[in-house]
């Protein structure tokens, strides 16, 4: 698609920052300076063009240092520069030239002849432009995807791969004790023989080789895939050590270095151990290959980098929650009397985790989420604890962006009103019991299992007692490959749902029939936006190939779907093509008897599938739940209509001047997100 507008938000932190002292300030530097190294690990991960075109826009700020009417001035049209600038800073903003948001590619909403008379400017750009000229407009692909006609994927960089070679090598290296987060994969020089690289500082072929599981080629692993940027990673993690608040963080720091020099996802696994127990610091972070959405097949993770400060009074508020939380947790649609009413598809104790309200400093990714729950390791989560976090400073945007206009008009202003209420409280439930309930049936070592095999515990949906569950070095994401981001997410969001009416949840966040914005409004709202964001999603569906291009886009129409199949007319929809106007309806008599019963089938089904490790149950399920019909097409085209402009944040600086560490913000504008990016020299 083109682009020629973008809505643009400061994610501030300067009050945050002050309160920290110098030496916490000094940590959060070089923490963040690492963090924004990894953006070149990002865009290599995105598209073979996204390197380049990253490198043509920082030279095109230092050619005129940040003097964009310079360029008008020798002669580039004001309004061709102010569309260039636009797409130059959702670029960045994405970190790639596709949207985090929905895996869809984007281009310059301007005539090939402007960029090529940008590049004019010096022999940099000129050489950068023959690397990018085709490329950066060249539509197909449209969308992230398994290599094809229509769809490419930068973890799979020759693009000569099938999707049953992926898999093959994938079961191959499962089946060897491999994790897969941090790799990529070719194809070597001989039909059956792929290699596999590894992320790591460390460069070099390896010894090891594999053979492939049911074929005569191999599988070799190769290390030192994004080697210049973990080097760079390892030493600002290091000289962070030196200001770290406590030896945990400085073991899980150590862990960092030692997994991102040798690409070893074991260490890497140990450091993820050791950061849960690092409890509310005031300093937090996030770092590694996380989140598999963008690899068409679920396992391999863009790497990600966050840090950012805690603030202290809203993270007190988030506490009384996870105090209370054991109550919530028995009124979840598998809770039964065994295990103190938790029932046994849920871990005997829900370890309170780490809950905190922080505000993003640096937040190197290609998707701001405005809550984030890790790790995303199952056994370490049940083991060990996980952390759950709310990204204060991207939540707030919530309420001040542009949004689809499926709300009848004399409705849009109480909607407008509770809606960052619900959304908060949505986003917080389904962070902590979303992501953060549950229990993986698991035999652990051949003939050692979580559970009792002789009288296996009866499965809800069935009446009769489990027939599957985890294999000894199988994980969530392995055994259900590409419905892994999108079931995990639609589940949590469920969650979150399903609560939403709870008088005593709701009464924890100040919400009672008594208050300025009553309880049932929350509640209702809460439907709302699930109508909302079901529409929402279809414009992260393909309707050529007839796939999704975002987990949490598939995970809300198969929400709303589900309530239009399942709800008892909880929630309908109106569509007037000529006017190209959708409304979301939503009946408040009909939510305590229709709606919640409907949510809760579908996610005590999905709950099922996930922890018994049944993935083909699950893919016919949600096949079927999120199959787009002919009319979600007519919706879809109407959403393509009505969608508003897209998110770019631009965040904020630190630099040392001598042994003082100086923040630097930067104006909510598209100049502003380039200059930002171009003083952070990565």
């Amino acid at each position: 698609m083109a682009l020629k507008e973008v809505q643009v938000f400061r994610l501030g932190v300067e009050v945050q920052f002050e309160c920290l002292s110098a030496r916490e300030k000094r940590y959060a530097h070089h923490m963040a300076r690492a963090a924004w190294f990894g953006t070149r690990i990002i865009l290599r991960q995105v598209s073979p063009e996204s390197l380049a075109i990253f490198d043509f826009i920082l030279e095109l700020f230092r050619t005129c240092s940040g003097n964009w009417d310079s360029f008008v001035e020798s002669g580039i049209n004001r309004e061709d520069l102010r569309v260039f600038l636009t797409y130059a800073a959702t670029f960045l903003s994405n970190v790639g030239n596709y949207f985090g948001s929905g895996d869809q590619k984007f281009a310059p909403a301007v005539d090939g002849s402007v960029v090529r008379n940008l590049a004019a400017r010096s022999t940099r750009l000129s050489e950068l432009y023959k690397l990018i000229e085709s490329s950066i407009y060249a539509i197909p692909p449209h969308s992230l995807g398994y290599p094809g006609d229509n769809t490419q994927s930068a973890y799979y960089p020759e693009g000569n791969i099938t999707e049953q070679e992926i898999s093959n090598v994938s079961r191959t290296l499962e089946a060897n004790l491999v994790f897969q987060e941090n790799t990529r994969i070719r194809k070597g020089e001989n039909r059956d023989d792929y290699e596999v690289l590894i992320a790591s500082a460390e460069s070099g072929d390896s010894t090891e080789t594999f053979p492939l599981l049911g074929s005569n080629g191999s599988v070799k692993i190769i290390r030192g895939d994004h080697s210049s940027e973990l080097k760079d990673i390892c030493t600002e993690l290091s000289e962070a050590a030196n200001y770290a608040a406590n030896d945990l963080q400085r073991n899980f720091l150590r862990a960092y270095i030692d997994s991102f020099q040798t690409g070893s996802l074991n260490t890497y696994r140990e450091s993820l151990r050791i950061w849960v127990q690092d409890r509310a610091p005031k300093v937090e972070n996030i770092f590694g290959f996380v989140e598999p959405y963008r690899d068409p097949h679920g396992i391999r993770s863009e790497f990600e980098g966050l840090v950012a400060i805690a603030n202290k009074e809203e993270t007190e508020l988030l506490a009384n929650l996870v105090e209370n939380s054991a109550t919530f947790i028995r009124r979840l649609p598998w809770a039964t009397p065994e295990n103190d009413g938790r029932g046994l598809f849920e871990k005997s104790l829900f370890e309170p985790p780490d809950f905190s309200s922080i505000y993003s400093l640096a937040y190197c990714s290609s998707i701001i989420f405005p809550g984030i729950n890790v790790p995303n390791y199952n056994d370490i989560r049940q083991e060990d604890g996980f952390k759950s976090v709310i990204i204060a400073n991207r939540m707030a945007v919530e309420g001040k962006a542009i949004q689809y206009p499926f709300i009848e008009p004399s409705l849009q202003d109480e909607f407008q009103k509770h809606k960052f209420p619900a959304y908060y409280m949505w986003v917080v439930l389904h962070e902590l019991f979303g992501h953060g309930t549950g229990k993986m049936m698991t035999e652990v070592d051949e003939g050692d299992y979580n559970f009792d095999i002789k009288s296996p515990p009866i499965n809800p949906i069935t009446g009769s007692p489990i027939k599957c569950w985890y294999k000894p070095g199988q994980t969530w994401t392995g055994q259900f490959a590409d419905l892994s981001t999108t079931i995990d997410e639609c589940r949590a969001e469920l969650v979150g749902a399903y609560l939403m009416d709870d008088p005593e949840l709701l009464k924890l966040f100040g919400f009672t029939e008594a208050s300025d914005i009553r309880a049932e409004d929350v509640t209702y709202n809460l439907y709302q936006q699930l109508g909302v964001d079901g529409l929402r999603g279809l414009s992260n569906f393909n309707a050529d190939s007839g796939k999704w291009g975002q987990a949490h886009s598939r995970a809300h129409f198969a929400i709303l779907k589900c309530l239009l199949l399942d709800g008892g007319g909880v929630i309908v929809i109106a569509h007037d093509k000529q006017t190209q106007k959708l409304t979301v309806r939503v009946d408040r008599s009909k939510i305590a008897a229709h709606g919640k019963p409907a949510l809760g089938k579908m996610l005590l089904r999905l709950h099922m599938y996930r922890c018994t490790a049944d993935a083909e149950g699950c893919r016919a399920y949600y096949e079927a739940l999120s199959k787009v019909d002919s009319q979600h097409i007519e919706w879809r085209q109407t959403v393509l209509a009505n969608k508003p402009p897209p998110l770019v944040f631009v965040h904020a600086n630190t630099f040392l001047d001598g042994d003082t560490v100086m923040l630097k913000e930067y104006a909510p504008t598209i100049e502003g997100v380039i200059e930002s990016w171009a003083e952070r020299r990565v």
